[in-house]
C-alpha cells in the first residue's frame, strides 16, 4: 500500500501497522477515507460578558462555532435544549457559556452538572476551572469527595458536578439540606446523555423527574441542557429522558481532520476450538500488536476493548512486545478501566493529559468526553454495541485537526464478522435512537417509592411519571410499601429505600475484591456479574497483575484472591431455563406448503445458574471443566420468540435429531446480530432454544433482555424481525467455516459449551421462517 505520509497521517500509520503483518496475510477487508471538515464560527452572543469572552480567548477559543452559539441561545432564553454533535465538537462550551454567564450576572443562581462517569465529571470540572472565571464556586460532589468537603459544597458551591448515582443516593434523599441550592437552581446539565439507555437510562429518566419535582417544591423550574453524541431523533430522545420538551441542535460546524478508517479481520490460526471449530487470532492479541506498532511510531493511541480483563490483557500484550523492541517504551502503555481505585484513575488521567502515556487500552470508561487532545490513532477492538458508541470512540482520533487512523478489529463473532464484510452497515448506516422505557414497572416501582420518601406523591405530580404510574402506585399500596392518605401517597418505613435501588441495573451492591494475605482492596465488580466473573477459581486481572479467586461470599459482598500467574484463563458455564409468563403479541404465519411459524412478544422468567468453569490455555485449548455450587438467579424480563411447526422443519430437510442444534445455532447468531437493530450490546441480551418448549408446545427460539422488566431490546427485535433474521441468515451462510465457528454460530457466553450446533440446519430454519414471514 503506497501512502504519502506528508499529506495523509492516517494512511501513513495504517501502512506502518500493515508493515508488521506476516507476508501472505491481508487482514484489512476495507479502507475508507473520511474527508476533513472546515470550521464555521459565529460571533459571541450579545449577552456574553466581556470577562467571559476574554476567559475563553485565554483558553484558545477566540470565537465559538455556530452550533455552540445556537445551543447556548436556546438555553439562555429559557428553552431546554439538546446539542447532538460529534466527538470533540465543543459541546462543553455550549453549556458553559449560558451557565457561566447566568452565574456571573445573577449572584444567587445555581447550576447542577450530571455525568455518567466520575472521570468525565472530573475532567469537565477541570476545564471549567481553567477559565478562571470569578465566583462560580464550582465543586465536585461524588463518591470520591471527602466527607469534610461535602458540607462546604452544600453550603457554598454554586455549580455542583455530580453523577446520577450521587444524585439518587446522596442529594435527593437529603434535599432538605440543599434547600438554598434547589431554590436558586437555574440549569441542569446532562452530559453524554446518549449513554443513558436501557434499564440505566430508564432509571435516570425517572431520577430527572424526581429532581425536577424537588426543585419545583422549592420554587425553581430549571432549564435542561443535554449534550449527546450524534443520535437518531435527539429531540425525542432528550425529551423522553428529561421529561421536558427539548429543542435540538444537530449541525456540527466544528473542524475535523481527515480520518482513515480500516476494517480489520484477524486471520485464522492452525488451532481448533470447541467442537473442532476453526479459531481466529483474538481481537485482543491483534489489538495489542497494533497498539505496540503505533507506540513505536510515536503515535498517541487509544485502544477501546470490550471488557475489563480484555483491557488488561491488551495493555500487557503491548508492553511485552515493546519490551523486546524498545524497553523504554513499555512503561508508556497502560490499561484504564472502571473498578480501579480513585487515586489510580486520577494518576492515569493525568498521565494521559500530559502525554506521559503513549498507548492506553481502555474499556468504554474513556469513551465519554474526557478531553484527550491530539490522539493520532484509535483502535476499536470489537463492536461496542451501537454505532453511536463506535463513532464516539472513533472520534477520539484527530482532535488536533490532523489526519488520523481508526482501526476496527473484529472479534470472532457473528456481528463483527458481518460488519467487516459489509462495510456499509458500519460506515453508511444511520445512528440509532437511544432506547429507554421509563414506564417499565420494574423501574417505575422503586423510583416511585424513592420519590414518595423524598416528598409525598400527589395526583398533580403523577403525570410526570407516565400513564402507568397510578397502577404501579396501587400495587405499592397493596404490598404495604406506600400508604395512601387523603392528600397523597407516603413512604411507610423509617429507613429510606434509596440504598436498595440499583439505578445501573447491575444487580445490587458491589462485590469487593480483596487480597487475602495483605487485606488490600484491589477493586470491585457488580454483584450481578460476580457468579460469572469472580467465582471460586476464576482468574482476575488488575493493572497487569493476575490473581486467582479463593472464595466468593455473596452475603458479605467479598471475594478473596491471591496473586498467581497461571498459564490459563477461565470461562464460566451456566444452565438456563425460560418460562412464558404472558404473551403480549402473537401472530401466526402460514409457511409455503403448509405449517405455521408463530412470532410472539411477551414477559418471561429466565432462571440461570453458573454450574462450572473451563480453564483454557492461551491457544484456546480447554484444559478441564471444574464444577461449582452457586445459587440460581431468576430474571423476569421481556422476550421475542418464534415457534416453528414440526412439519415446516421436516419440509426444510431438518431431521428430528438435528433440530436442537439447528435452533441453537440460529439462536446464537440472532443474538449476535440483534445489536444491528436495537441499541444494545450482545451482553445485554440472552437466548434459549429448545426442540419442544412446554409453554409453546413447539420447537422455539427465544431472545430476551438481560435486565429486570426488559430494556426495550426484545421489543426492537420484534419490530425488526424480518431484516434481523435476514441479516442473521446471511451471516451464517456467508461464513467460510465448514461446520460453525465463533464468526457465525458459536457464542462466547454459551452455557452449554456450544453444544449442540448445526450450521446448515440454522440456515435451513431461518430460510423456512423467513419464507413464512415474507
Amino acid at each position: 500500500m503506497s501512502v504519502d505520509a506528508a499529506t495523509d497521517r492516517g494512511a501513513a500509520l495504517l501502512g506502518r501497522v500493515l508493515a508488521g503483518v506476516p507476508s501472505g496475510e491481508n487482514p484489512v477487508t476495507h479502507v475508507a477515507s473520511l474527508p476533513e471538515r472546515t470550521a464555521r464560527a459565529a460571533p459571541w452572543p450579545d449577552w456574553t460578558p466581556e470577562s467571559t469572552r476574554a476567559a475563553f480567548a485565554r483558553c484558545g477559543v477566540p470565537l465559538p462555532w455556530r452550533h455552540q452559539v445556537a445551543a447556548a441561545e436556546h438555553a439562555y432564553a429559557g428553552r431546554s435544549v439538546v446539542i447532538a454533535t460529534g466527538t470533540a465538537s465543543g459541546k462543553s462550551l455550549a453549556y458553559q457559556l449560558p451557565v457561566a454567564t447566568t452565574l456571573a450576572t445573577d449572584p444567587r443562581a445555581t447550576a447542577l452538572y450530571l455525568s455518567p462517569t466520575k472521570a468525565l465529571g472530573a475532567d469537565q470540572l477541570r476545564s471549567l476551572r481553567e477559565l478562571d472565571l470569578p465566583d462560580l464556586r464550582a465543586s465536585s460532589y461524588d463518591g470520591d469527595t471527602p466527607m469534610a468537603e461535602r458540607d462546604w459544597v452544600r453550603a457554598h458551591s454554586r455549580w455542583v458536578f455530580t453523577n446520577p448515582d450521587m444524585l439518587h443516593r446522596g442529594i435527593l434523599p437529603a434535599h432538605g439540606r440543599w434547600t438554598t441550592f434547589f431554590r436558586r437552581l437555574r440549569y441542569v446539565v446532562v452530559d453524554e446523555c446518549h449513554s443513558y439507555r436501557g434499564v440505566f437510562g430508564s432509571h435516570v429518566a425517572l431520577l430527572l423527574r424526581r429532581l425536577r419535582r424537588v426543585a419545583q417544591r422549592y420554587g425553581s423550574d430549571p432549564v435542561f441542557i443535554l449534550a449527546s453524541a450524534t443520535v437518531s431523533d435527539p429531540a425525542a430522545s432528550a425529551t423522553r429522558l428529561s421529561g421536558v420538551d427539548c429543542e435540538a441542535v444537530t449541525e456540527d460546524t466544528s473542524p475535523r481532520g481527515a480520518r482513515t478508517v480500516a476494517l480489520w479481520e484477524p486471520p485464522l490460526t492452525e488451532l481448533s476450538g470447541e467442537n473442532g471449530a476453526p479459531v481466529r487470532r483474538s481481537a485482543g492479541a491483534e489489538t495489542a500488536r497494533i497498539l505496540a506498532d503505533l507506540v513505536i511510531e510515536g503515535a498517541r493511541s487509544l485502544a477501546f476493548v470490550r471488557s475489563r480483563i480484555g483491557a488488561e490483557l491488551t495493555a500487557l500484550g503491548a508492553r511485552r512486545i515493546l519490551d523486546e523492541v524498545d524497553p523504554a517504551l513499555s512503561p508508556r502503555v497502560a490499561a484504564y478501566r472502571s473498578g480501579f481505585l480513585p487515586e489510580e484513575r486520577r494518576a492515569l488521567e493525568h498521565a494521559l493529559s500530559t502525554g506521559d502515556l503513549l498507548g492506553v487500552a481502555s474499556t468504554s470508561a474513556l469513551e465519554l468526553g474526557v478531553d484527550i487532545a491530539g490522539l493520532d490513532a484509535v483502535v476499536v477492538a470489537g463492536f461496542p454495541g451501537t454505532l453511536a458508541s463506535f463513532w464516539q470512540q472513533a472520534g477520539r482520533a484527530g482532535r488536533a485537526g490532523d489526519g488520523s487512523l481508526v482501526v476496527f478489529v473484529a472479534r470472532d463473532d457473528p456481528l463483527d464478522t458481518y460488519l467487516v464484510h459489509n462495510p456499509s452497515a458500519i460506515l453508511d448506516k444511520p445512528i440509532e435512537a437511544t432506547v429507554t422505557d421509563p414506564g417499565n414497572p420494574y423501574v417505575l416501582a422503586p423510583q416511585l417509592a424513592c420519590a414518595a420518601a423524598e416528598l409525598p406523591l400527589t395526583e398533580k405530580c403523577l403525570a410526570a411519571f407516565g400513564d402507568g404510574a397510578r397502577a404501579v402506585l396501587d400495587d405499592l399500596v397493596a404490598n404495604g410499601t406506600l400508604r395512601k392518605r387523603p392528600n397523597g401517597w407516603y413512604w411507610t418505613e423509617h429507613e429510606r429505600p434509596h440504598s436498595s435501588v440499583d439505578i445501573r441495573g447491575s444487580g445490587g451492591e458491589q462485590i469487593a475484591l480483596v487480597e487475602a494475605d495483605s487485606g488490600r482492596m484491589l477493586g470491585t465488580v457488580d454483584a450481578g456479574r460476580a457468579c460469572s466473573t469472580v467465582h471460586e477459581g476464576a482468574l482476575y486481572l488488575h493493572q497487569g497483575n493476575s490473581y486467582v479467586v479463593d472464595e466468593l461470599d455473596l452475603d458479605s459482598g467479598l471475594a478473596l484472591v491471591h496473586a498467581e500467574t497461571p498459564d490459563w484463563t477461565t470461562t464460566p458455564r451456566e444452565v438456563v431455563d425460560i418460562t412464558v409468563l404472558s404473551t403480549l403479541s402473537q401472530r401466526a404465519h402460514t409457511a409455503p406448503g403448509g405449517g405455521t411459524v408463530t412470532v410472539c412478544l411477551g414477559e418471561v422468567a429466565v432462571t440461570s445458574q453458573v454450574v462450572a468453569y473451563l480453564r483454557r490455555l492461551p491457544s484456546g485449548e480447554v484444559m478441564d471443566q471444574i464444577p461449582l455450587e452457586l445459587p440460581e438467579q431468576t430474571l423476569q424480563t421481556r422476550a421475542v420468540w418464534y415457534t416453528v411447526g414440526a412439519d415446516v422443519l421436516t419440509r426444510a430437510g431438518i431431521k428430528p435429531g438435528a433440530v436442537p442444534g439447528a435452533l441453537h445455532a440460529a439462536e446464537h447468531a440472532a443474538i449476535g446480530l440483534l445489536p444491528l437493530f436495537a441499541t444494545c450490546d450482545r451482553w445485554d441480551i440472552g437466548g434459549v432454544s429448545t426442540a419442544l418448549h412446554p409453554d409453546t408446545g413447539h420447537p422455539t427460539v427465544f431472545v430476551h433482555d438481560g435486565h429486570p422488566g426488559g430494556a426495550g431490546f426484545a421489543d426492537r427485535g420484534h419490530a425488526a424481525l424480518v431484516p434481523w433474521l435476514r441479516a442473521t441468515r446471511r451471516a451464517i451462510a456467508s461464513c467460510e467455516c465448514p461446520a460453525g465457528c465463533p464468526s457465525c454460530v458459536q457464542s462466547p457466553k454459551c452455557g452449554n459449551g456450544n453444544e449442540p450446533l448445526n450450521k446448515d440446519g440454522a440456515v435451513a430454519v431461518l430460510t423456512a421462517v423467513l419464507s413464512a414471514l415474507d
